[in-house]
C-alpha cells in the first residue's frame, strides 16, 4: 500500500468528479489512488469496502498513548471517523463528495496497546445533501466491542 507523500498526490476535484465514491474507494483499496497520510499517521489501514459498509483495520501503538499511557480518545475518533465517512462516500454517484459535519463516539473499554482491532463504517442514509452512518470498533481476536460511533456528512457536488 503507498500513502500520499504531498498535496500533488491528491487528486483533483476534477478528476474525483469522474469517479462515484464507491470507485474512489475502490480505487485506493488497489492500490490504484494512494492512501490517505492520516492512515499511515495512525497505524490503520483499508480492509473491506462494499456500498455502504467500510472496515478499516488498525493496532494501536505507544506513540498513541495519552499522558495516562491508554489509547487517546482521538484515536478512536480517528478510525470511527475514517469508517463512518467513507461508508457515505461509497454511497455518493459521480459529481459528488462528502466532508463530516459532526461526529460522536462512545469508548466502552479501553482497547490494550498492540492489539488488532476493526473499525466497521455502515452507512444509514446518503441523499442529496446529508448523510448518516454508525460505526463501531470491535477486537479482530477477542469480538468484543471497544467503542461505537454516530455521524452527519454533508454530501456536495464537485466542481465538473
Amino acid at each position: 500500500m503507498t500513502f500520499a507523500q504531498s498535496l500533488d498526490d491528491l487528486l483533483s476535484p476534477e478528476e474525483l468528479s469522474k469517479m462515484s465514491g464507491l470507485e474512489f474507494m475502490e480505487a485506493m483499496r488497489d492500490g490504484r489512488l494512494p492512501a490517505p497520510p492520516i492512515s499511515q499517521t495512525l497505524g490503520y489501514t483499508l480492509h473491506e469496502i462494499e456500498k455502504g459498509r467500510v472496515v478499516f483495520r488498525g493496532t494501536p501503538q505507544f506513540a498513541f498513548t495519552n499522558p495516562l499511557g491508554t489509547v487517546h480518545g482521538g484515536w478512536y475518533g480517528t478510525l470511527l471517523d475514517s469508517s463512518m465517512a467513507c461508508a457515505v462516500q461509497t454511497m455518493v454517484d459521480r459529481g459528488a463528495t462528502y466532508t463530516t459535519l459532526e461526529y460522536k463516539i462512545n469508548i466502552l473499554r479501553s482497547i490494550p496497546l498492540g492489539m488488532e482491532v476493526d473499525c466497521i463504517g455502515i452507512a444509514d442514509h446518503v441523499g442529496r445533501s446529508t448523510g448518516v452512518a454508525h460505526g463501531e470498533i470491535r477486537g479482530v481476536a477477542d469480538g468484543k466491542l471497544y467503542a461505537t460511533g454516530s455521524t452527519t456528512c454533508i454530501v456536495m457536488r464537485l466542481p465538473a
